[in-house]
């Protein structure tokens, strides 16, 4: 199923605005959140095909809303690329760990990030 809709979840509005930008002159739909319970109630208003997500956002961060979206049975099945200023190797391998697909480090590469999109589709 190709990746038509994608919920970013970043606390940095300067990040929603430019990764939104990018994604949407790409073709994509996108939705924001900028915590991780408005994340989850996005979420489950209406399921995205992808989630963009950011690693340091007030509340739980975004290793573990990682984990409980990708441990949760209605969400198995959707990928989460962890996109993170955080690029040590730690942190991609436990990231890895904690459910996501890919991990894209900040500043993103829009070309690569839209590579790992398209590979996800």
């Amino acid at each position: 199923m190709p990746i038509q809709k994608i919920l970013l979840v970043d606390d940095s509005r300067t990040e929603l605005h430019h990764l939104g930008e990018m994604l949407r002159k790409a073709g994509y739909s996108v939705r924001t959140a900028e915590n991780g319970q408005q994340a989850l109630t996005s979420l489950a208003e209406d399921k995205p095909d992808l989630i963009l997500m950011d690693v340091v956002l007030p509340g739980a961060n975004g290793f573990q809303l990682t984990r409980t979206i990708t441990r949760d049975e209605r969400y198995a099945d959707l990928p989460v690329i962890i996109c993170s200023s955080k690029g040590q190797t730690t942190d991609k391998v436990w990231g890895m760990r904690q459910g996501a697909r890919d991990y894209v480090v900040k500043p993103v590469d829009s070309a690569e990030l839209l590579a790992k999109i398209r590979a996800l589709g």
